[in-house]
């Protein structure tokens, strides 16, 4: 018993200096995504602050969003929410994630995003600029570094 309780602390360090991004992209004008790796690349590098993209959201803390959600990425966006380990924080990144942005009319946008999952930070504009999205990153950070 005390020696998973050694182990459960020791991971729990490890995991809270490298926290890892899992990328979602939704139906958009992708503005949001290249903005996003933007942020992901050595100009703004987002791995000084401990933070690295992960394709797997099993390995996953934080959940990027970008893009309206359509009604066929729901299931899939839900799916990938509950595989991710707790503690865990959903970015909605771009007006599209946040309100429907340009496709608020459109028949198969089924709605923001946090009428979906529940969304932790966001970050607004069409596309944000990469220093807002970092700002955004670094919020989700600390956020999950309390939780």
């Amino acid at each position: 018993m005390k020696k998973r309780g050694l182990l459960r602390r020791v991971s729990d360090y490890a995991r809270k200096r490298s926290p890892w991004i899992v990328h979602m992209d939704c139906a958009g004008c992708n503005g949001c995504d290249i903005e996003t790796f933007a942020v992901l690349s050595p100009r703004y590098d987002i791995e000084r602050f401990g933070g690295l993209e992960k394709g797997n959201p099993r390995q996953a803390d934080i959940q990027v969003v970008a893009g309206a959600i359509s009604k066929k990425i729901r299931s899939r966006l839900i799916r990938i929410y509950e595989q991710m380990p707790e503690p865990k924080i959903v970015m909605a990144i771009g007006s599209c994630a946040i309100t429907k942005g340009v496709f608020h009319d459109g028949y198969n946008i089924c709605g923001p995003l946090d009428n979906i999952i529940p969304v932790d930070v966001y970050v607004p504009g069409c596309p944000p600029k990469p220093e807002a999205i970092l700002d955004g990153l670094i919020k989700a950070l600390e956020l999950w570094r309390k939780k």
